[in-house]
């Protein structure tokens, strides 16, 4: 049997309003500011459509974060809380309590609906920030901000949905007094006339996060380059599987990639950069390091063919110094040793999962890795090193103690002949690298991890028990 909380005070007040519609939009103005966020729920929930339209008129925060109520995008609410703006952008005589400058359609939870408090949602308000751009700037860039939609989006080549096609066509239509944010956006599949049109649309500069997903025409590419260039306030860049079709001459894919990396040099606060399967990254990487302002805390590159020069400049290029996170499935040995030597005092994490390293390549990072003081997660599983070098690599970590999550490759000695885990042995071999550990630190999370299961691809984890594929055989 479920117990429930029982209905807050304000709760109860807000139900017993709705009882009476009529009374509820005639009191608007002298309520409690405490009763609309729990009356604005009630009304949400139960579909009071024309409640909630005058409660966006009189909403008395400056932020309706509209989008927290929303499990699917809701197509009916979105006109009531635009048909409430329209009207209140209308009004000649506001509110004398309006405050509202942002509707917040984002889907994520906010703790505004659970507790109340003016002081919370205020200070992430655009007045807030109106006001902190003041004491740096001085009066002279004190001009009221225009009334701000704030959306995350993923844009695919499917046409745009009902909810996505009413909202941009709204604000098209009042493009003088309206902004749009968006601070995540994801584009999956190839780029169309409508992505083009959203993103001219977009106040480019207020997005934080980008993911692109897709295979680029050359054409294409360069008429969304210059847009990635306007998005100066950019804090993670992640592009995957992208690639410009094999028939691309070499004269056009140069003249792209040099108006690709232009755009780097506008973006003054990227801090993430994550690539995966990115063909055309070969020849770039030098440039893009090159361009950026600001040093990186998190580089991710995988499955990605890179030249010797390029792991040589990205070791020792002056933007990847302050490495906190550090992704690889690739790597050249010189180069990474130089590359830890440079982040001893900065790298948390260091995940080369499917590097395949060996034992020789291993013992020319372990001077380097011992140092990283500030390592809380270590992952290199993927081809197995033998039970004499993973015995170095806990000695020489073991004095990390900062370290909480350590996922390493199950010994050589793990296997039978055959190249079949061996169950026992592996339990046993975990059970003496432990062991050595303990003498030092009391490891938090130590795994080890097979090759994958011949017949259903799966791998053997070996964590406090045996963690094992499902597959028949696996027994």
């Amino acid at each position: 049997m479920s117990i429930q909380c029982p209905p807050t005070l304000l709760e109860l007040a807000g139900s017993s309003l709705l009882s009476d519609k009529s009374r509820v939009v005639l009191d608007l103005e002298d309520m409690p500011i405490e009763l609309f966020p729990p009356l604005f729920v009630e009304a949400f929930s139960r579909g009071h459509t024309e409640v909630l339209k005058k409660m966006v008129q009189a909403w008395p925060f400056t932020c309706l974060p509209l989008g927290a109520l929303m499990r699917q995008p809701q197509p009916e609410m979105l006109r009531v809380a635009l048909d409430g703006l329209d009207m209140l952008l209308a009004q000649q005589d506001r509110p004398r309590r309006r405050k509202l400058q942002v509707l917040d359609l984002q889907r994520v939870p906010r703790n505004f609906w659970r507790t109340w408090s003016g002081a919370l949602v205020d200070a992430r308000s655009p007045e807030a920030m109106k006001k902190n751009q003041t004491s740096k700037h001085g009066p002279a860039l004190t001009a009221k901000p225009p009334f701000q939609v704030v959306i995350d989006l993923c844009l695919t080549e499917r046409p745009l949905d009902e909810f996505q096609a009413h909202l941009f066509l709204w604000v098209t239509q009042r493009r003088d007094m309206i902004q749009l944010s968006c601070k995540r956006l994801k584009i999956f599949g190839k780029p169309t006339g409508h992505t083009r049109k959203v993103l001219r649309l977009l106040q480019l500069d207020s997005i934080q996060k980008v993911e692109v997903h897709c295979t680029w025409a050359p054409s294409t590419l360069a008429a969304c380059a210059p847009f990635l260039g306007q998005m100066r306030n950019l804090r993670k860049l992640l592009v995957s599987q992208v690639c410009v079709p094999a028939h691309t001459s070499p004269e056009e894919q140069e003249r792209l990639l040099a108006q690709l990396t232009l755009q780097f040099r506008r973006m003054d606060c990227l801090r993430k950069f994550c690539v995966d399967a990115v063909l055309l990254l070969e020849g770039l990487l030098e440039q893009v390091l090159g361009h950026l302002k600001t040093p990186l805390e998190t580089l991710s590159i995988t499955n990605c063919p890179l030249s010797d020069s390029e792991w040589n400049h990205l070791s020792r290029c002056p933007n990847t110094t302050q490495l906190r996170h550090l992704e690889l499935t690739d790597f050249s040995p010189e180069p990474l040793k130089i590359l830890l030597e440079s982040t001893v005092a900065s790298l948390k994490t260091l995940d080369l999962e499917t590097c395949g390293i060996t034992d020789s390549q291993l013992q020319a990072l372990l001077p380097a890795l011992s140092r990283c003081s500030q390592l809380r997660v270590l992952s290199f599983h993927g081809k197995s090193i033998s039970m004499s070098a993973r015995r170095d690599l806990l000695l020489h970590t073991a004095s990390l103690s900062q370290l909480s999550e350590e996922l390493y490759p199950a010994p050589l000695e793990s296997y039978d002949a055959q190249g079949a885990i061996h169950p026992g042995r592996c339990s046993q071999l975990r059970a003496e690298l432990t062991a050595i550990v303990r003498d030092f630190r009391q490891p938090k999370v130590l795994v080890l991890c097979t090759v994958p299961c011949r017949h259903c691809g799966y791998k053997f984890m070996y964590k406090e028990g045996l963690l094992h594929c499902s597959c028949p055989t696996a027994a």
